[in-house]
């Protein structure tokens, strides 16, 4: 019995499989460091980074487009999801639109779970314009958070099919109160201090 060819596809298999591991962390990591320059406003370093995220993903792809089973056995998504978070952060911390699911090039279940992550993103960008004073430029940022999770809310679909999205969807839902309440917190007391302050 030869079984060789059986033991050759195997070997293509784990070696696909390594690459695709290795891109996939790469992915995460320069997605990780994406959102962090975000925080820190550095919009330059945060694109580049997440050009080099969006190249590992498609390399990761790629490397396992002759094994479907690993490709969709769940470190591929997990990349996918923070690739598609840092794209959506970045494009709403600047104003512009949240990014289609066909801008991001990542599969749709990944995107949602982008999306859902990224609410949590927005409500730390909120809370840093609070403290600095910006109190003008945090409604935009709600409205946003607020229209990801209206989007959310309509995936009602068994978590089997969604890798478990209606957690994600209530957790940013969670996230979105809090935020809605310490920025009604925060506007009842800039109002009240106007009205106490002279003149």
């Amino acid at each position: 019995m030869d079984l060789e060819p059986i033991r050759q596809h195997l070997v293509a298999k784990s070696f696909a499989r390594e690459q695709a591991l290795a891109r996939s962390r790469e992915t995460i990591r320069a997605s990780a460091n994406a959102i962090r320059a975000i925080h820190r406003a550095e919009y330059d370093a945060a694109e580049a980074l997440i050009e080099q995220a969006g190249s590992a993903l498609a390399a990761a792809t790629a490397s396992l487009a002759d094994h479907p089973d690993i490709l969709h056995a769940g470190f591929v998504h997990d990349a996918a999801k923070e690739y598609g978070e840092s794209r959506i952060v970045l494009a709403l911390v600047r104003g512009a639109a949240i990014p289609p699911p066909d801008d991001l090039a990542v599969d749709p279940v990944s995107y949602l779970h982008g999306l859902a992550e990224a609410v949590g993103e927005l409500r730390r960008h909120l809370l840093d314009l609070l403290r600095r004073g910006e109190v003008a430029r945090c409604e935009p940022v709600l409205d946003a958070m607020d229209e990801m999770y209206a989007a959310l809310v309509t995936i009602d679909f068994p978590d089997a099919m969604t890798a478990g999205l209606r957690r994600a969807t209530d957790n940013a839902r969670g996230l979105l109160e809090r935020t809605r309440g310490d920025l009604t917190l925060a506007l009842c007391l800039s109002a009240l201090e106007r009205r106490l302050t002279p003149g």
